[in-house]
């Protein structure tokens, strides 16, 4: 009895503590919001008094409780933005409201914006990657799409390649036999390549899972991307991956459908400190399937976690890693014969559309770790300081195949075995200006840029026996006992070796602020290439001396120049925007030729002109644009001597694009784009001179998705949508004699489903008339495919 007396009283006393404390204390609360009114997310807020700081939450909101009562100093410091305080005074019992919206020249600041609201939610254009500066897309004279994670959400787009059809002209995705995805841009290859706006490769497949947004980024890019494997001449696609916010919440789901797919995903977000200045959101994701083929299957796991910390009010961290494990079997990979002197359609050549000619022990094991790190350093209300530093590895075990054909109708296996590495290192210091010179408003990054590519090779390849494709016989086929029994038989290529380079670079950029409507950028990239070389571990040496055609795997420098130029007039001040640019893009090139004379690098030029719109209060937000891509500087058979190359071959790639999403009214949107593409050598080898490059994709391509989601009442959250994508045809050989075609397509897909606060169930289905179709590798694209799912919201 005693004991229950004093703890009672114990209790008592402390409740007496605490409301006493209450009494003395208040709470300091508010809202941060962009210029137009919409919420601004991760804005670091302070007291300076008390050196206490939080950030404001997904709806730009924040608070302080338990402050005591006293006149306190308020400051709000948003990397990119002046400087902001407020004095504020904190009465006992009572709430603070400090709320501040940011001023007009900063509408976008440097950091992750979260926008909430309902109006034409699959419009997020805002980015803070594609020009390194704030700058909105009306400001931009550069051309680039955004498909958001709501759009991604709603498609139950569960791989990059259901994720890049909302992308015009990106094609049906290329896979390469490890799971890597290829699309098309422009007329060129371009690789997801980019992650959070810098290098971070991934010779792998890529789980979505973690992914706030892909952005496509359009047109020769190397003057802020560079040279590496990030960008190409036809653009960049840049990963925008998902950030810690300020609560805690997340969500389980699963997903299956036909083809035994089973998906399972996590999201996870929570503070980590009780002033929500250290965050930390894990994303991962388990996915296993069968081919539509006869044999095939993929079983993946990605782990996604993300760290973000305000250390001070002027000094952020964000760390960002992305790990990977995936083992399967190669997707179909067709090389027809292109010696037949014939015009044919991979229809007319009738290689099966569901054999794989393969087994299931013939696997491959890949593995990738990325690694992204960023500090922010507010230097003034002028200057920010951005370190980032990124590492990517991947690694493939095992067994990648491809079938050969060596007749209009017989074929051989052919098996690449062992093991292969690629590791990438990327270190950036930029320094990012927002001031003004007079009257006169200056945006400016300046950088440099360190990139090192390190791979090794340890594999065998290994070809099998020819085989009739179209009458094949009943035991057809390769298996791992057939591909050990050649190898040790002496029957295949080894590569055994190792190469590495180094790419040092400087940049600068500047966008410079006639009048408050009329702004032009100019910028100017060096970089300083460094081959080192092959190294063949066999023989301890370094590869040198010239190759065929005149090409050199030894050790050799190359500097590169390359420029960014744009200019935007506001012809309705944020509403209409006409801009042109000019840029630049490269791709170093060993070598000589027949004289001795050393090879340069690559150039690829761009010129265009079009028009972005954004009315209707976001209603309507849109791009038209026409561009020209002249490549030049391309090596081409020396006519002279066919084991030498000259440097003067020349392409072109000119076409028209546009895209436009769309809110007419409440619960409804439009997502679609169109990309018309001319593309060919216009001087080259003889036998592709004056052609349409194969490879290059269909040279029209049509995107469309419609949905309607009931925004209020009984129902809210019922929604539909509907879509689909068509191609024209194109060319997987394209010579003066040889043409191989795959025909057009057009292929569909429904989605219906039921979004709750708590919970998710959603219906999608695939290639909904099972159109058959192929991309440029001659793989064969799944009937159609049924999923559903269920997600619980927390």
């Amino acid at each position: 009895m005693r004991y229950i007396l004093r703890c009672f009283l114990v209790l008592t006393l402390l409740a007496n503590i605490n409301d006493t404390y209450a009494q003395s204390t208040g709470t300091v609360s508010g809202q941060i919001k962009l210029v137009d009114g919409r919420p601004f997310a991760s804005a670091p807020i302070s007291i300076v008094e008390l050196n206490k700081s939080t950030l404001s939450d997904e709806e730009g909101n924040y608070s302080f409780k338990n402050v005591p009562a006293a006149t306190y100093h308020i400051m709000i410091q948003v990397l990119g933005a002046p400087e902001q305080i407020i004095q504020a005074t904190v009465v006992a019992g009572q709430i603070t409201t400090v709320d501040y919206q940011l001023p007009k020249e900063n509408v976008m600041a440097l950091q992750e914006v979260t926008v909430s609201g309902k109006v034409n939610r699959f419009s997020k254009k805002e980015s803070k990657y594609v020009a390194r500066l704030p700058l909105k897309n009306l400001e931009n004279p550069q051309v680039y799409n955004t498909v958001s994670k709501e759009l991604i959400q709603e498609q139950s787009a569960v791989d990059l390649g259901s994720i890049a059809k909302n992308v015009p002209g990106a094609g049906i995705p290329m896979i390469a036999n490890q799971g890597r995805v290829t699309f098309r841009s422009r007329g060129f290859y371009t690789e997801p390549n980019a992650r959070n706006g810098v290098a971070g490769q991934a010779f792998s497949s890529i789980d979505p899972v973690n992914l706030e947004r892909v952005e496509a980024i359009k047109g020769p890019s190397s003057t802020l991307f560079g040279a590496s494997v990030a960008s190409s001449y036809g653009g960049v696609f840049n990963r925008v991956t998902k950030k810690p916010y300020n609560d805690f919440g997340g969500e389980v789901s699963y997903t299956g459908g036909s083809f035994n797919f089973n998906r399972l995903t996590v999201d996870v977000n929570t503070p980590v400190n009780e002033d929500k200045t250290a965050l930390f959101r894990l994303n991962g994701a388990t996915t296993q399937q069968k081919s539509f083929q006869d044999l095939g299957f993929t079983k993946n796991i990605s782990i996604a976690p993300s760290f973000s910390y305000q250390i001070t009010d002027k000094l952020s961290l964000l760390l960002d890693v992305e790990f990977g494990q995936e083992e399967g079997t190669s997707v179909v990979r067709f090389n027809p014969y292109n010696k037949s002197n014939t015009t044919r359609s991979i229809v007319d050549i009738a290689f099966p559309y569901k054999r794989t000619f393969m087994s299931n022990d013939l696997v491959y094991n890949t593995q990738m770790l990325n690694i992204f790190g960023q500090i922010n350093y507010k230097i003034s209300e002028e200057w920010t300081s951005q370190t980032i530093f990124s590492r990517a590895r991947s690694t493939i075990d095992g067994n990648i195949t491809a079938i050969n054909a060596l007749s209009d109708n017989t074929a051989r296996v052919q098996v690449i075995s062992g093991n292969t590495n690629f590791i990438a290192t990327d270190i950036q210091q930029n320094f990012i200006g927002d001031f003004k010179i007079g009257r006169f408003r200056n945006r400016i990054v300046a950088g440099l840029d360190y990139y090192n590519n390190y791979n090794d090779f340890d594999r065998l390849t290994i070809n099998t026996d020819t085989f009739n494709f179209v009458n094949p016989p009943a035991n057809s086929g390769t298996n791992l006992q057939i591909v050990n029994s050649l190898a040790q038989a002496g029957k295949g290529t080894l590569r055994k070796e190792k190469n590495r380079d180094n790419t040092y670079a400087a940049y600068f950029s500047d966008v410079f602020n006639f009048t408050d409507r009329f702004l032009v950028m100019a910028s100017l990239r060096v970089d300083r290439y460094e081959y080192l070389g092959v190294y063949n571990i066999a023989t301890g040496t370094t590869a040198g001396g010239l190759g065929a055609n005149g090409t050199s795997a030894g050790p050799y420098n190359q500097t590169s120049l390359s420029q960014k130029l744009g200019a935007v007039y506001e012809l309705s001040k944020d509403h209409l925007s006409l801009f042109t640019n000019y840029m630049n893009g490269f791709l170093n090139k060993s070598g000589q030729a027949l004289d001795g004379t050393a090879f340069k690098p690559e150039h690829a030029n761009q010129f265009e002109v079009g028009l972005k719109g954004d009315v209707f209060n976001h209603r309507l937000v849109g791009t038209v644009s026409y561009y020209d891509i002249q490549v030049a500087n391309s090596l081409r058979q020396d006519p002279n001597d066919t084991n030498y190359s000259i440097q003067d071959g020349t392409q072109r790639s000119k076409g028209f694009e546009a895209e436009v999403t769309a809110n007419p009214f409440s619960g409804f949107n439009l997502v679609a784009g169109y990309a018309y593409n001319d593309s060919k050598y216009t001087k080259a080898d003889a036998t592709v001179n004056g052609l349409r490059p194969a490879l290059s994709g269909p040279a029209t391509t049509v995107n469309l998705w419609l949905s309607y989601r009931i925004p209020e009442g009984k129902f809210q959250g019922l929604g539909a949508g509907f879509g689909g994508n068509y191609g024209t045809m194109s060319y997987v050989i394209n010579t003066q004699t040889t043409k191989v075609t795959i025909p057009e397509y057009t292929m569909l897909d429904a989605a219906l489903y039921y979004d709750q606060p708590k919970y998710r169930i959603s219906f999608k289905v695939n290639n909904l008339t099972s159109e058959k179709a192929w991309n440029v590798r001659l793989t064969p694209q799944a009937p159609a495919q049924f999923l559903g799912s269920f997600a619980l919201k927390f």
